[in-house]
């Protein structure tokens, strides 16, 4: 997979992408990540990327040209494929999830465009994205976080990026519950206990108590995914045995 981002501050993501997992994938040339200066592609002396917004009001508005420009030329250059999606960093984008980010995994080149200051012209928004993502209902001061988070969460999903190729089907949200509670050595700590089920050596039995405790944990925190959640035969007597357990809460 490629990825190309287009950023006023390039040089926020290189500690990122040089560490843990996105450096190891890399690395191994399972994803291919380049980092645009989008003041690359201004035509002024000063390099201008933004400009004040029409109608009057606070704050600076990111200018339409560098960005189609920038698109323009990276979006086919150097692959195969040209990129399918050109996603907008935007805080009125769909909300990403991991649907989305295993959606987003199975394409072979992607394009996101961190917005800055007030916002960008909406033309981009209008005419050149294709798709605008936002990473929850709140501010951040630019898209390149929220870039940071989408490149992480789509790059975990791509065969060979983790050690443990099962390690991505069993994290939170990947079926649409919570992820089960994890415990490792030691078997006591402070007089806190690892679940005499995990230390039988009984793989069923221990399959079936991750099961348990992964609709336990949703229906407590989340009980909106679980009234969406695929839920089989199995997971409906589980939660009627975890509903007999707490007393019908």
């Amino acid at each position: 997979m490629r990825i190309d981002v287009v950023t006023t501050f390039p040089e926020m993501f290189g500690p990122v992408l040089d560490a843990s997992i996105l450096k190891r994938a890399r690395e191994a040339g399972i994803i291919s990540l380049s980092v645009h200066d989008l003041r690359n592609w201004t035509t002024d002396a000063h390099r201008t990327t933004d400009d004040s917004p029409y109608g009057g009001g606070a704050g600076m508005v990111m200018k339409p040209e560098p960005f189609f420009a920038a698109v323009e030329e990276l979006r086919c250059a150097g692959s195969a494929e040209c990129a399918e999606e050109i996603i907008l960093l935007s805080p009125q984008g769909e909300l990403f999830s991991q649907h989305a980010a295993r959606e987003l995994s199975s394409r072979q080149h992607l394009m996101l465009l961190c917005g800055h200051y007030e916002g960008v012209d909406e033309r981009v928004r209008q005419h050149l994205a294709t798709r605008e993502l936002s990473i929850g209902d709140y501010v951040v001061t630019g898209g390149e976080l929220p870039a940071m988070v989408v490149i992480d969460a789509v790059a975990r999903l791509l065969p060979g990026a983790l050690g443990a190729e099962e390690g991505a089907e069993t994290d939170s949200f990947s079926d649409g519950l919570l992820e089960y509670p994890h415990y490792t050595r030691p078997a006591e700590f402070r007089g806190w206990q690892v679940p005499d089920v995990l230390l039988s050596g009984h793989h069923e039995e221990i399959r079936r108590w991750r099961r348990r405790e992964s609709l336990r944990r949703t229906r407590a925190k989340r009980p909106d995914l679980l009234r969406r959640a695929p839920l089989s035969e199995e997971d409906r007597k589980l939660l009627a045995e975890i509903e007999e357990e707490e007393g019908g809460v």
